[in-house]
């Protein structure tokens, strides 16, 4: 049960979607996976408002909600490991993380328990798990999907996307979450393929699955990288600690050590140093919308590795590549598994500008059947 906080008996018919227990499901306590949330959780007297359209589609039969998955202790952390609620399995290699935070989504999709899974990215924890176990994932633009209803963690980068196995699942998660919602008829065709340091397996696998999709590949250099995915972790480590203060001062004991960590930490950053964090993100932003005139469509590794073995999950800090820094920019971006030369699927990241997650897909739709092909 380590995939599930709670799965449903008897769901109904239709699609199979699980959802993060960080939303909240009308009759059922959110808990964050975190025991200082679970004792006192009461259950949620309305849905979250980004469950409106998949009731809806319950109502008329076409999907199920099948349950609440686990996740890294309150969304707040990249290995998927959580002490208290159990590591949902990673059905590649179980001796390795599934990633995080949202764990469980990626596992029930990956094992096929589920045919769709909403998660949460705030830094990366939509991609991240979906590039662990080989599935697909997208982060939505910042403020495209309603938060009312879920559990903040960095209220100015959280958004909740849908994983799957697949991008056409992908697609039905986000009709699910906007009705209307559908691909564009027109793919990109220039896509800038940003420079970073990765793994040569990874780089190879990322490069022939853009290679086979017949785009012009455009080589991107960006400076200050290093500096933009620092800012954003100061701004997200800062807002955790804003949402989640009252929890750890009332119940420190009911947090996990390493998370409970982390909050604190956040609690140390001085007004100067998030002051630069800002003026970093202006200038990020700025950075990405001037390569929007060059390029369609920016790719790169989701990570710079394959998931560690469990007992290194810290390597994940290593690994994690540019996923929070996409957020600080309040873009959209798909996490898609690509074959490489080991025994674990690569994964590449597509980043698009805001809004534009219907090409993102179709993009996503093309480089999936070439790099099947």
């Amino acid at each position: 049960m380590s995939t599930w906080i709670v799965r449903e008996a008897a769901p109904g018919a239709g699609l199979r979607v699980a959802v993060k227990d960080i939303i909240d499901v009308a009759g059922l306590p959110t808990t964050a996976a975190c025991r200082a949330v679970a004792e006192r959780a009461e259950p949620a007297a309305a849905d979250a408002a980004c469950l409106a359209g998949l009731r809806a589609a319950a109502a008329r039969g076409e999907a199920q909600l099948v349950g609440k998955t686990n996740l890294h202790e309150l969304a707040y952390g990249i290995s998927g490991i959580n002490a208290a609620f159990g590591t949902p399995v990673n059905p590649l290699d179980p001796s390795r993380v599934p990633g995080g935070s949202s764990s469980g989504s990626a596992v029930a999709v990956g094992s096929g328990e589920a045919d769709v899974a909403y998660g949460s990215d705030t830094g990366g924890s939509i991609r991240i798990p979906a590039a662990c176990c080989g599935v697909t994932g997208l982060k939505t633009t910042w403020g495209r999907v309603p938060l009312t209803g879920v559990w903040p963690l960095a209220p100015s980068l959280d958004t909740v996307g849908p994983m799957a196995r697949d991008v056409a699942g992908l697609v039905a998660g986000m009709a699910l979450l906007e009705p209307g919602f559908a691909v564009s008829a027109q793919a990109p065709r220039t896509v800038g393929r940003l420079a970073i340091d990765a793994d040569p397996a990874v780089d190879a696998a990322v490069d022939a699955a853009l290679a086979s999709a017949g785009w012009e590949i455009v080589p991107v250099t960006l400076d200050r990288l290093g500096a933009a995915q620092a800012a954003a972790l100061a701004l997200l480590e800062a807002e955790a600690w804003a949402s989640n203060r009252a929890l750890a001062e009332a119940a420190p004991d009911r947090i996990g050590a390493s998370v409970l960590a982390r909050l604190r930490a956040g609690g140390e950053i001085r007004p100067a140093a998030l002051d630069a964090a800002r003026q970093e993100a202006a200038r990020w932003r700025t950075t990405l919308m001037s390569l929007w005139d060059r390029v369609e469509l920016l790719a790169l590794p989701t990570l710079l590795g394959f998931p560690p073995a469990l007992g290194h999950a810290r390597d994940m800090a290593r690994i994690r590549g540019l996923t929070a820094a996409v957020n600080m920019a309040g873009v959209p971006a798909l996490a898609l598994p690509v074959p490489a030369r080991e025994s674990l699927p690569a994964s590449v990241q597509l980043i698009g500008p805001a809004g534009s997650e219907e090409r993102l897909l179709a993009a996503g739709a093309v480089l999936e059947q070439a790099a099947r092909a």
